[in-house]
């Protein structure tokens, strides 16, 4: 069960490496001047590129999280409220990864609504996603 934690760790760091650092790029596209199109074609295949390696390093972070929840048991059972605040959580990092989708198939498509600023904002939000995790894993408050 301790090789399935710690891969289970390393692939949610590596997913929220990625989910830390696309909404950054969404914040320079959204700086890029119209006349900029070099610039703004790098930042969308970065995009797309970081997307891609995050999606696939959230399939085995949800696996192996799945394989200890379901074939290990843990967060079962009487005074494991906090398993169910977590996994809240997780459907919350899944909906924001998929918003960072439909948010670069806007800027793809040059229908981008957002200041810089937004982005800024919105690059907070897997952070504080992140910080409920892990204090419900480490503390299990309920």
């Amino acid at each position: 069960m301790l090789w399935i934690k710690s891969l289970h760790i390393v692939f949610v760091a590596s997913w929220f490496a990625g989910l830390f650092y696309l909404p950054r790029i969404f914040v320079n596209l959204a700086m890029v001047a119209p006349e900029s199109q070099a610039e703004r074609d790098r930042l969308l295949l970065m995009a797309r590129k970081l997307l891609r390696f995050s999606t696939l390093i959230a399939v085995p972070a949800l696996g192996l999280g799945i394989w200890l929840w379901a074939g290990y048991g843990i967060g079962w059972g009487p005074g494991n409220g906090w398993m169910h605040a977590k996994l809240v959580i997780v459907v919350l990092v899944l909906g924001y990864h998929h918003s960072c989708g439909v948010v670069l198939r806007k800027f793809e498509a040059n229908r981008n609504t957002h200041s810089h600023v937004w982005y800024r904002w919105y690059n907070e939000a897997p952070v504080l996603m992140l910080l409920a995790a892990v204090l419900l894993v480490v503390v299990k408050p309920f």
